[in-house]
């Protein structure tokens, strides 16, 4: 199954895009065994609309055209579920399970997501009512798709 991370907006070089490189790193080879392949990250460029409205209509058709065809799709967003990471691990497992060819997760711009995006969205995820900076939700979701491959791999990373 192929991973896709499809965020708005690009990561400068720094502690982010480094934390966000391992934990990407790390999800192929622990993965592999599972069915589960590299994680690729795409990074859409910010609409430069003037309306909030018309970025994120544009940003929204950017990332679903970054969604390969038959995939599932989590979306960050705040009005969203809060799961466990044994959670999020057991989506992943099922998407893989159900012969889905591809999963992909997708964080929007600082306009929030299009509904065109949230209505696609298989599940809107939220990490709580709080307000991050998007390089560290990416580095946030990267992280936990690592852990959900650990969880499935009974591997010691995950410990509850």
């Amino acid at each position: 199954m192929r991973l896709v991370l499809a965020c708005v907006g690009r990561l400068k070089a720094g502690a982010e895009r480094d934390l966000v490189t391992r934990y990407l790193e790390r999800i192929r080879p622990a993965g592999r065994p599972l069915g589960f392949g590299a994680c690729d990250m795409l990074e859409i460029a910010e609409s430069a609309a003037r309306r909030p409205e018309d970025r994120m209509a544009e940003e929204g058709a950017a990332l679903l055209a970054a969604v390969p065809p038959g995939a599932g799709l989590i979306a960050l967003d705040p009005r969203g579920r809060d799961v466990s990471s044994e959670d999020f691990a057991a989506r992943m497992a099922s998407d893989r399970d159900g012969g889905r060819p591809a999963l992909a997760f997708v964080i929007g711009g600082a306009d929030g997501l299009a509904p065109a995006v949230r209505t696609r969205a298989d599940l809107l995820l939220s990490y709580g009512r709080a307000t991050f900076p998007h390089q560290l939700v990416r580095v946030m979701l990267a992280e936990q798709i690592y852990r959900a491959v650990t969880i499935l791999a009974g591997h010691p990373y995950h410990r509850a």
